[in-house]
């Protein structure tokens, strides 16, 4: 069976380290699964190539000019009349909206699409138009959460039997204790901090859905009373610089760290003491099945798909978004 997959991509973020992996355990199992990369013109995002070339998943680019790119359908349609799949896979709006109508004109029979977020853009008039348009053209829909599901027949209008929840995975590998010890060394040497220190750490696009501003605010409203406690944030994007300014604006600025986008989160995750995730809206959060993994206590926020991931008070600390007070309380707590 061969599988084309089909997804907007900027960066490497929770989507595309899914597809990256599914499609490598898809080609394991002897389903000839296949890339297709829609990028910017001035993104090439050489490191997704990389990366699924590395994994020997087949992969190509094509080029979307803007939102509203007319000719994007036909393009695909060329695109997929030659690889001749038995099914297009599509994921997020642009490859839903373009790769959707592609595929039907390419003559598949079979098209799904998998759903990883219910933003607040979901819910516009012009999209929701557009993806209520799609659905008669879909065999079936992946719901990564019962929320986004419920988002996704509520709000999209999509039949209810199309649609089926799989939460995501990871791939895991057990981290010994002195993995665990190593990566605590490592961390606090990079940051030149002594070897006691707690570590509280934010990992994800730096874009206002994650909510790191309510965290900033959270750590700020501890950190007298722990002065040998430090703020890690790695992740990059639009507001970084903002946030940079808020933490000076507070005087935290010497406990917080800010990494960038990084390529070795589970080891910098590793050496956390606590991992915070204050987002105002997630469709699973693939990254709070890596803090687990490396057995951190969790504070995130009590909303959209979190509370199917974090058990309150077992795995983690659920508090309302936006509510820095909470958090401070909740790190007082775990610190």
């Amino acid at each position: 069976m061969r599988v084309l997959h089909l997804i907007k991509v900027t960066g490497i973020a929770g989507a595309e380290r899914h597809l990256l992996m599914l499609l490598s355990a898809l080609r394991a199992r002897e389903v000839d699964a296949r890339l297709v990369l829609l990028v910017e013109r001035n993104n090439p995002v050489d490191a997704m190539v990389a990366e699924a070339e590395k994994r020997n998943i087949p992969v190509e680019r094509v080029t979307i000019y803007g939102h509203r790119d007319i000719l994007l359908p036909l393009r695909l349609r060329s695109v997929i009349r030659r690889h001749k799949p038995d099914i297009v896979h599509t994921h997020l709006l642009h490859a839903d909206m373009y790769g959707i109508p592609a595929a039907k004109l390419a003559g598949v029979k079979t098209v799904i699409t998998s759903r990883h977020d219910n933003a607040d853009f979901r819910t516009h008039g012009n999209i929701r138009f557009i993806n209520r348009s799609l659905w008669p053209m879909v065999s079936a829909a992946i719901a990564i959460s019962d929320t986004t599901r419920k988002f996704m027949i509520e709000i999209e209008g999509a039949p209810a039997e199309k649609v089926h929840t799989i939460h995501y995975g990871m791939e895991h590998t057990p981290t010994t204790d002195d993995a665990i010890r190593q990566a605590r060394q490592q961390l606090r040497h990079t940051l030149g901090i002594d070897k006691e220190t707690s570590i509280v750490g934010m990992v994800g696009r730096l874009i206002p859905v994650k909510g790191v501003n309510y965290g900033l605010v959270g750590f700020k409203l501890i950190a007298n009373e722990f002065p040998n406690a430090h703020l890690v944030i790695a992740g990059d994007g639009p507001l970084r610089q903002q946030l940079e300014y808020e933490a000076r604006a507070m005087d935290i600025h010497q406990h917080t760290h800010f990494l960038g986008w990084r390529d070795d989160v589970p080891q910098i995750m590793a050496g956390l003491d606590i991992f915070l995730m204050p987002s105002l809206s997630e469709g699973f959060g693939l990254v709070l099945l890596e803090a687990m993994s490396k057995r951190l206590p969790i504070i995130a926020s009590n909303v959209s798909a979190i509370p199917e991931v974090v058990v309150d008070g077992e795995t983690g600390i659920l508090v309302p978004p936006r509510d820095s007070e909470a958090i401070a309380e909740a790190l007082r707590v775990l610190l």
